[in-house]
Order: structure tokens, then C-alpha cells, then sequence
């Protein structure tokens, strides 16, 4: 307890000693009247952002993968909803032992599954909304459905590519190969069709769930509609496996026809869109055709 002297009050220096000690004393016995800082709002963090399955056979369940949540802040966090949406959103699971609320510090814990219902890549997100900062938090999930015997899948299942000048070769476009089966994929060829090219960074083997690049050209021989067939030979059941090819061959000397492009030119060149020719002389668009 803070002590109080008698001072006299007769002298006026002996006043102005008297308050100060009195302040003194009543700012030590009672503090300095400063307040603590409030605690520091609720904020979820999150052990991932994704989670990548082994590939499982379809129809079979995965071992769960587990996800962490944890409250940063120093207040309790509600958790309105968490819910698994996206593409393939049924073949993804999560239970655990989250509820509605996470106390400050606290965490909880996720299980999520994957049970592939189809062939090939499977993805979704987990989205969990809550009164934290930066609400909502995805998590995405991804897995590979596999055949139980030996498959192959090319993808896509078609390219197109549109205009190209006889004699030239266009950008490359990819197709991948994937082993969707449990077994190991034996290639015996991956051959394109005339007026198309093919490379390619596929071994003589692909193992299960692995996947190789195909680089297609499309180098027209002849103006007109050309359509070709990229094929994969290989040891799975519905082989040889294809891929439908489509482009256009421009001719580099043509007539131009109607619109304000018209008449014979001296420099006609491919347009973007098929059949058609931009003309420098007189200016203009308008149809092409060979001359």
C-alpha cells in the first residue's frame, strides 16, 4: 500500500511537493490506466491447398490423405459450411472431427478419400467458409481412375487446323497418351497419315498411370479440305487407338471474289478464316479461290 506524508500547508513550495507526491503515489497503487490490446481476429490456415491420390482402380476407395485446420487468431472461429464441389465432386469424400467452431489455437482434422466412378484424370475442391480472414479456403483434390487390365486413351480425340499454305507446315498441336490400366502399356507404333506429321516422347513402354506428349504438324500437299488419322498401336484391347486430323491447303496464287476484293491481284495471302484471302491491291476481302 503506498504511503502518505504529512506536509505542511503553510508554504506554497510545501503545496506543489505535497501533489506531485500524491500523484505519484495514487498512479503506482492504481497503474498507469493503460488497457491491454484486444486478441487478434479469428484466421483458419490450412495444413495443403491440394491433395494429389495415387491412381486407384475404379470403384475402389483410396487411403484418406489428412488435412489439418487450425485457428491463428485469438478469438473462436465459426465454420458455416464445408462442402466438396467441382466436375467430379462425387468421387471425392471427408469426414472428421471439425464441427461447427474451432476455439483460438485450436485444430481439427479432415479425412478425405477418393473413390474414382470413370477412367482417367478426376478432380474437385473442398470450399470451407468461415468468419476468418480470407474466407472461403479451397482445397483442390485431384486422382487417376484406373482400368484393372491394360489401357491406352488419347486425348484429345480430334484436331483441326484450319488454313495452311500448300508446302508449309504448321505450329505443332499435342495429343497425350495416357495409361489409365493397372498394367504396363507396350507401344508399337504412333504413325500420322499423309499431309500430317507426328513426334513424339513415348518409349516403347508406358507405365500405369503415365502419360507421354504426340506434336502433330499439318503440311498440305494439295489445296482444299484434307483430312488425315493420327493411330497408336499398342497392346491394349481396343487398339490401335485414333485421333481424327482436319485441315484446309491454301493456294498461294488465287483469285479473289466479291466484296471490295475483287478481280485478279498480285499479292493475295491466306486469311485467318477458311477460304477467304486478304488482297493488297485493291484492298479488300473476299473469297479465295485457285487460279
Amino acid at each position: 500500500m503506498a504511503s502518505f506524508h504529512r506536509v505542511p500547508v503553510n508554504y506554497p513550495g510545501n503545496l506543489v511537493a505535497a501533489a506531485g507526491t500524491l500523484l505519484l503515489a495514487f498512479l503506482t497503487a492504481c497503474g498507469s490506466g493503460t488497457s491491454a490490446p484486444p486478441p487478434p481476429p479469428p484466421a483458419l490456415s490450412l495444413t495443403s491447398t491440394s491433395l494429389t491420390f495415387d491412381a486407384v482402380l475404379v470403384g475402389n476407395e483410396s487411403s484418406p490423405k489428412v488435412e489439418t485446420l487450425t485457428n491463428t487468431g485469438g478469438l473462436e472461429l465459426a465454420i458455416n459450411s464445408m462442402v466438396i464441389t467441382g466436375t467430379d465432386a462425387s468421387d471425392f469424400g471427408q469426414a472428421g472431427a471439425c464441427g461447427s467452431s474451432l476455439g483460438a489455437g485450436a485444430s481439427c482434422t479432415l479425412n478425405v478419400t477418393f473413390t474414382p466412378k470413370a477412367l482417367g484424370q478426376r478432380s474437385a475442391s473442398i470450399t470451407i467458409t468461415s468468419d476468418g480472414a480470407g474466407s472461403p479456403q479451397v482445397i483442390s483434390l485431384n486422382g487417376v481412375g484406373l482400368d484393372p487390365g491394360t489401357n491406352a486413351t488419347l486425348s484429345p480425340t480430334s484436331l483441326s487446323f484450319g488454313d495452311e499454305i500448300v508446302g508449309s507446315t504448321s505450329p505443332a498441336q499435342s495429343v497425350m497418351l495416357n495409361n489409365y490400366g493397372a498394367t504396363t502399356l507396350s507401344i508399337t507404333s504412333i504413325t500420322a497419315s499423309s499431309n500430317f506429321g507426328e513426334t513424339n516422347t513415348c518409349n516403347s513402354t508406358l507405365a500405369s498411370g503415365e502419360s507421354c506428349a504426340v506434336n502433330v504438324t499439318f503440311a498440305p500437299g494439295s489445296a482444299g479440305s484434307l483430312n488425315g488419322t493420327l493411330s497408336c498401336v499398342d497392346s491394349a484391347a481396343d487398339s490401335p487407338q485414333t485421333v481424327a486430323l482436319s485441315g484446309i491447303g491454301v493456294s498461294q496464287n488465287c483469285i479473289p471474289q466479291g466484296g471490295a476484293c475483287y478481280g485478279r491481284s498480285a499479292n493475295c495471302c491466306p486469311a485467318p478464316r477458311g477460304h477467304h484471302s486478304y488482297c493488297s491491291n485493291p484492298t479488300g476481302w473476299g473469297t479465295c479461290v485457285e487460279q
